[in-house]
């Protein structure tokens, strides 16, 4: 359901895991004619986890450390009901087209299964789901004093941009999608996605193209998902930490809670990093960032993450954030510092990215969900897939109680 303006529109993208290096298949410039096949229907399941082929990547080495989880594996043989369909959970994955499932219950692997050849060592390509890492990374760089407000104007620390439609806008307002730039985000042919993606893979500057963007409204008053948002957060970092922000995540959340694997992140040609999409993870290593933020950021003892920032995150307050049927009638999930938060109870938050990727919180459950995917109906697909990750949660906790 997720409606084509939040997406990143094009037949875009594509990582073999390693200990310590990059591949030696890596590329060194974007392939434009892998990235603009990238989602033909033959060739997704392989390319969602080779995609040091089609860009060139900053490697994010695995901890020294790395941390093992506990596990307590268990079936989940059970049906759940979305509308009027009633489905097994291997239903649901195998239509969804499921590449990875993790279920994290309680501090402990209770589910952990691969399919379509991913298997533990694959970097499953996270499409948005960057998103929420890039805003874990903003929080740090808040409480390090790097970056003083988000009330501060984008044009503060980034100067060159002051002719463009950032320039007054709060980083804040960059932050919940509502920058008011005129960009749009849709699967057609002349949206500012696509045409921003054609530029890269004909060798231009993912920087230069968000500094030559106007404003279409005032910032603040409408939510617009715009990837490129995310693209000026990954300025702001770089510019305020001195530090790439692939380095700056590997000192910062990689190496400190114990990621067993390398991490790649794609760029354009000039080794801009792009912040809002083609971060190449293993599913342990994606559910490790889920559990840090189940833990209001904190990992075994120590603050990574500040807690205020986490708690901030997955609150939504603002009306036009709540999103209530903003993707249809049923839609009845908000937005908030890069991630998704469905209503309800139970203080729910995920990352969600295209073709049915997510990193899902529940911290009522004590629940982490990473599920991967190559799933050509995710569009009219995110509400059915919570349905299926609250349906775990349900049915492990009545298996606890029995």
């Amino acid at each position: 359901m997720l409606r084509q303006t939040r997406r990143i529109a094009v037949a875009t993208t594509v990582a073999l895991w390693t200990s310590m290096l990059i591949p030696a298949h890596a590329v060194e410039k974007i392939d434009a004619a892998k990235l603009m096949a990238f989602s033909r229907v033959d060739k997704r399941v392989e390319n969602f986890r080779n995609m040091d082929q089609v860009f060139p990547v900053e490697t994010i080495r695995r901890s020294e450390e790395p941390y093992q989880f506990k596990e307590a594996i268990r079936e989940l043989d059970f049906s759940f009901d979305f509308g009027d369909e009633s489905q097994t959970l291997d239903e649901f994955l195998d239509k969804t087209v499921t590449t990875s499932l993790l279920v994290l219950k309680d501090d402990a692997i209770v589910y952990e299964q691969y399919f379509h050849d991913y298997d533990r060592e694959s970097r499953a390509t996270s499409m948005s789901v960057a998103k929420s890492f890039t805003s874990a990374l903003i929080g740090i760089a808040l409480e390090e004093g790097h970056i003083e407000s988000i009330d501060d104007s984008v044009g503060r620390y980034l100067p060159e941009l002051k002719n463009s439609g950032y320039a007054d806008v709060p980083i804040e307002h960059v932050l919940q999608m509502s920058s008011g730039i005129d960009f749009s985000e849709a699967y057609d042919k002349v949206s500012d996605a696509t045409l921003m993606m054609y530029k890269l893979a004909a060798g231009g500057s993912v920087v230069e193209y968000a500094a030559a963007l106007e404003s279409r409204e005032p910032s603040g008053k409408v939510f617009n998902y715009a990837s490129i948002d995310t693209t000026i957060l990954g300025m702001i970092l770089e510019r305020t930490t001195g530090k790439n922000p692939a380095q700056y995540m590997e000192e910062k959340i990689w190496q400190k809670i114990g990621m067993e694997s390398d991490a790649t992140w794609g760029t354009d040609n000039h080794g801009n990093l792009l912040m809002f999409a083609y971060l190449n993870v293993t599913t342990r290593d994606y559910a490790k960032f889920g559990r840090l933020y189940l833990e209001d950021g904190v990992w075994n003892g120590e603050q990574i993450v500040p807690a205020e920032w986490v708690q901030q995150s997955r609150t939504v307050k603002r009306d036009f954030l709540k999103l209530k049927g903003f993707y249809g009638p049923e839609w009845d999930v908000g937005y908030k510092n890069q991630w998704w938060i469905p209503e309800g109870e139970e203080g729910e938050f995920t990352g969600i990215g295209i073709w049915g990727q997510y990193v899902y919180v529940n911290p009522a459950r004590n629940l982490v969900i990473v599920k991967t995917s190559v799933d050509p109906l995710f569009d009219d697909r995110d509400l059915e897939t919570i349905a299926a990750f609250r349906a775990i949660g349900q049915h492990l906790d009545s298996d606890n109680a029995e």
